[in-house]
């Protein structure tokens, strides 16, 4: 049995907008998230653990953020990718677990729906897919609400 883990994080500071993407789900703040892409850190994040556990290299290579066309793009582009890319290598996704570092939005309210979403994207039961948040007690960055970071671990395994 082949078992890989892999770990992602990512960061964005807060800019214009009247809402942030996590893990897909529009979470109404007074801010955006500054990205090349939607920003959706979570889902980065997730992608990046997934590309780390099969030793391919991390988002900015698959999707540079150089390249014009990834401008605004729905992260969940890159995440489907690094599902694909998994599944044809013979591995299964055995579970998710997402951490976002923030002060404000409160996550809370939103982890199941964001959840779902994830769930839905990875084809893995609800049960296999952990979306939780911390702060970092008004240290650094996020405690001073100049953005959130995001932290996750993906586990592979072949059979």
């Amino acid at each position: 049995m082949d078992i890989r883990l892999g770990n992602g994080f990512d960061v964005h500071a807060f800019g214009p907008g009247e809402h942030v993407t996590l893990c897909g789900v529009a979470i109404p703040h007074d801010h955006g998230l500054v990205g090349h892409s939607d920003a959706d850190v979570a889902m980065h994040t997730v992608t990046d653990a997934i590309y780390g556990a099969l030793a391919c290299g991390d988002i900015g290579q698959h999707f540079p953020p150089s390249d014009p066309q990834w401008k605004g793009a729905p992260s969940e582009i890159f995440l489907r990718h690094a599902v694909d890319l998994a599944r044809s290598g013979g591995f299964e996704i055995s579970n998710i677990d997402c951490t976002l570092i923030c002060e404000l939005p409160k996550i809370g309210p939103h982890a199941n729906a964001m959840r779902e979403n994830m769930a839905a994207l990875t084809g893995l039961d609800l049960t296999r897919v952990s979306v939780k948040a911390t702060t970092s007690e008004r240290l650094g960055f996020t405690g001073r609400g100049e953005g959130i970071a995001c932290i996750a671990t993906a586990a592979l395994v072949k059979a």
